[in-house]
Order: C-alpha cells, then structure tokens, then sequence
C-alpha cells in the first residue's frame, strides 16, 4: 500500500522547528547584548574607581578628611578635558568650581582696560586653583580668566560643596588659606616685576622659564603670546626679541624663538 505524504502536514513541522530555531537564536543575541552592557557597566565601574583613587592620591589633604566630606566629594566631582586654547573659566561672574590638574597645564591670566593680558600664575600636574571658585569667597572679587595652555585632564569641584567642607574641616581651612596666600604672593611678585624690573629682564626671564618648562630651548611660541603673559605689545617683544639676535642670545624664525647663549639671558635677568 502506497504510502501517501502529506504536505501540508510537513511544511507545518518544518515553520515550528524554524521557528524553534530563530527562538534559540534571539535568545543567544538577547543574552550577548546583556552580557557585553554588564561588561560595559563593569569596565566604566573599573574605570570611574581607578580615577576617584587617583584623585584621593592628588588631593592634598584627602587622608585629613572624615569620610562624610569624602563622600561628599566624589559624588559631586566632575572630570572635564579641554583642548589647547579652551577658556576653562571666564571672570569673576563664572564661578567654575575648583580645579585640579590632572595632567597638561593651565594659564590664569587678567586683562587690563585695554584689552591687553598679563599673566598671573600658570598651574601644572597637581596644581589647584582658587579663583575659579570665586564665587565662595565673596571678599574677593578676582576678574581672572583661566586657559588652557595645553591639552589638559583635570577634576572640578563644585565650589558650594568645597565651601561647605571648608566651613567644616581645619585641615581643608588650612589648606585653602595656605593656597591662597601662595596665589597672592604670586600677584605681588608680578606686580614688583612689572613696577621695578625692565622689559628686557623680564623676557629674558620669561624665556628661561619657559625652556625649562618645555624642557627644550627650541620654543614653539609666538610673539603676541609672549606679549599676552608680559602684558605687552607684540610689536614691542618683536623689536626686544630682535635685539636678542642682534647679541647672539636667541635666533627668531616663523613661530619659534630658539635659545642659543643661556648664559647671557640669565646674566641679563640677574642684571
């Protein structure tokens, strides 16, 4: 007796153990996805851990701290990075918070009536600023601007928070007041540069701190930079600079002031 196949009845098995299949399948996927978010979750827990025990070890006086205000702080921190160029903060009606280098540099600077920019203090690896948190210490009205002078990685502090802990913790009171006289000290040295020390002093100056920052005495710099932290012209640093290669101190190209006798300038800036 023939055996009759029924058609209908195997293309109907053959969609339900399709159908098991791409089931099996989307299980698989659902359950790749859900593993690789966990492993996402889990690297940027990995990741924001090493960078709150990285910011304990630049934090002053973190081991001073009770663990309340330790809280307080890494629940709050922000971490931003800023290309070469960026205005970090912008005056005294910003009120950035603290900032803490974490790596590249930072240049605090004022501007004058005219328009023109002399540089205060310039902040480094490990370096805190103050005045970019104005706003908590309202007896100092500071119109600062703070740039970035290279590409920079750096922690902010919002400044309510650092001002409630300050209020709160002698070793944060200490700290700040401590920092703070540094940064004045800073402004009154530059003050006494500016009132008794000659143009040329100062650049030859200007130029050794910078070779020594760069660690190299090929400075890629232009003119109007240098006349933005001196508070200067740059048709002024042009004829100064020009007088240096005259004496055979500097050799000037396109966006480069090489040192070539630093003897000379530091005999000049000790003059």
């Amino acid at each position: 007796m023939a055996t009759i196949i029924d058609g209908k009845k195997i293309a109907a098995e053959v969609r339900a153990e399709l159908k098991e299949k791409i089931e099996k399948i989307k299980k698989i996927v659902y359950n790749s996805k859900k593993v690789y978010s966990l492993s996402a979750l889990y690297l940027q827990a990995d990741k924001d851990g090493m960078d709150d025990m990285e910011f304990q070890n630049y934090f002053p006086v973190w081991n001073k701290l009770n663990t309340v205000h330790q809280g307080q702080i890494l629940s709050t921190l922000t971490t931003r990075t800023v290309k070469k160029g960026t205005i970090v903060h912008n005056g005294g009606n910003d009120c950035t918070g603290l900032l803490l280098v974490k790596s590249g540099q930072l240049r605090a600077y004022i501007l004058s009536d005219e328009g023109r920019e002399i540089t205060i203090y310039r902040l480094f690896d490990r370096d805190m600023c103050l005045f970019s948190a104005s706003c908590m210490m309202r007896s100092i009205q500071f119109e600062v601007t703070i740039e970035a002078e290279k590409d920079t990685e750096l922690w902010v502090i919002p400044a309510e928070i650092y001002k409630t802990i300050m209020e709160e913790s002698a070793p944060v009171a200490n700290y700040t007041n401590e920092l703070m006289a540094t940064r004045f000290s800073d402004v009154m040295w530059l003050i006494e540069q500016i009132m008794w020390k000659s143009l040329d002093k100062r650049v030859a100056a200007f130029l050794l701190e910078e070779a020594s920052i760069e660690e190299t005495n090929e400075l890629k710099i232009t003119h109007e930079t240098i006349a933005n932290h001196l508070g200067s012209h740059r048709e002024v640093i042009t004829r100064m600079l020009r007088y240096f290669q005259s004496e055979d101190m500097v050799k000037l190209s396109r966006g480069t002031v090489t040192i070539l006798d630093e003897k000379k300038l530091e005999a000049l800036q000790d003059a």
